[in-house]
């Protein structure tokens, strides 16, 4: 699906655009691609919008995030890549860095400084996990479930997916390995820190799809991150994975019967790359977008249309309240102290080493 925002042009802008190309000519058209749905329109309040007020460019958005990585590998080999900037997990950011298929960003130069007089490095810190990676955002994978379809007890424990018995009826999972692998693993007895370890064998793995195996049956498997929200909103399901923001979406804004599922909550980053191989005047573009929507308040911004945590230190404090709600949005944050006592690291090097080998296991199993 894909939607155009035109605005009318002015003559500002940054001056970024000016240094990164000798002539001073850039893109007036560009290609974002990104999730849909909440997420999507969160990006568009907090930069999209913004930015073409600015510069008068016209942006046009994909929503292909999911399929990201086999779609720029088949760009790069038709050589006719149409994607300007990327949004990405940082997994894939790696992979797509490691085949050279992203651009190498030079953080402090091509990057703006924090509003507090940090260096774009001192700002985003431990995030900066590839040399192609801009961070934008912290986020997590967690559960929703029906707060009238789960009894008197309602779950507290990540494994209540797998406990069919007491909690009866359908569930969703996403239809991929990454998350739904290393929960099987905790809830088969593996400890949270031997999880990558056992996951890395063929008998882990093993173990992790026997476990999945216990529920297959009771499975929606979902590829978009509206679709557990959909399928919770029209009691198709009683719980099921997603990204917190959705959930958010769907208790605050919609007002839907649902709460959250905060246990062993997958913490991950999600961020921008550029993609290589674009002209002079398209990868000028790119960067003056990315420096523009990643600096200290638009990705403050950003918070106020959805549950994520800015990516850079300066934006924390500036977090406040939902733009149109009017609630704290701090306490719906993954990273909150009440919402974190009991989370899971996600291994984004791991994954980035192992995700391909999996794919093609995980489709397998699925189709079994």
């Amino acid at each position: 699906m894909k939607t155009t925002i035109k605005l009318m042009a002015t003559t500002c802008l940054t001056l970024s655009a000016t240094l990164a190309v000798a002539d001073g000519h850039m893109a007036d058209e560009m290609t974002i691609v990104s999730w849909g749905g909440a997420y999507s329109s969160s990006q568009e309040n907090a930069y999209h919008i913004p930015y073409a007020e600015m510069t008068g460019v016209t942006i046009i958005n994909d929503e292909s995030s999911a399929e990201a990585v086999a779609k720029l590998r088949a760009m790069n080999e038709a050589g006719n890549v149409t994607w300007d900037v990327v949004d990405v997990v940082a997994s894939d950011a790696i992979r797509l860095c490691d085949e050279g298929l992203a651009l190498e960003i030079d953080f402090d130069e091509q990057l703006a400084p924090g509003d507090d007089g940090s260096t774009p490095t001192e700002d985003f810190g431990d995030l900066l996990v590839s040399d192609c990676f801009i961070p934008q955002i912290v986020y997590s994978t967690t559960f929703g479930y029906r707060t009238d379809l789960v009894g008197d007890t309602a779950p507290t424990d990540v494994c209540a997916i797998f406990d069919t018995e007491t909690y009866p009826g359908m569930r969703s999972l996403e239809k991929r390995p990454i998350n739904n692998m290393e929960w099987a693993l905790l809830c088969d007895g593996v400890a949270k820190g031997d999880v990558y370890d056992v996951l890395e064998t063929e008998e882990g793995q093993a173990q992790a799809f026997a476990k999945l195996d216990t529920i297959k049956d009771s499975v929606i498997w979902w590829s978009a991150g509206a679709d557990t929200p959909q399928l919770l909103a029209d009691g198709e399901v009683i719980m099921g994975s997603t990204y917190n923001g959705r959930l958010f979406s769907l208790i605050e804004e919609q007002d839907q019967p649902v709460a959250m599922l905060w246990d062993a909550q997958v913490f991950d980053l999600d961020g921008w790359i550029i993609p290589a191989g674009l002209t002079p005047e398209r990868e000028a573009r790119a960067l003056d977008y990315v420096r523009f929507a990643t600096d200290t308040q638009r990705l403050a911004d950003q918070s106020k249309y959805i549950a994520y945590g800015p990516a850079r230190a300066s934006s924390a404090p500036l977090v406040s309240q939902h733009a149109t709600l009017g609630i704290d949005m701090a306490p719906h944050m993954p990273t909150d102290p009440a919402n974190a006592t009991n989370t899971f690291l996600y291994n984004y090097t791991w994954w980035a080493d192992y995700r391909d080998d999996l794919d093609a296991k995980f489709q397998v199993w699925l189709s079994q």
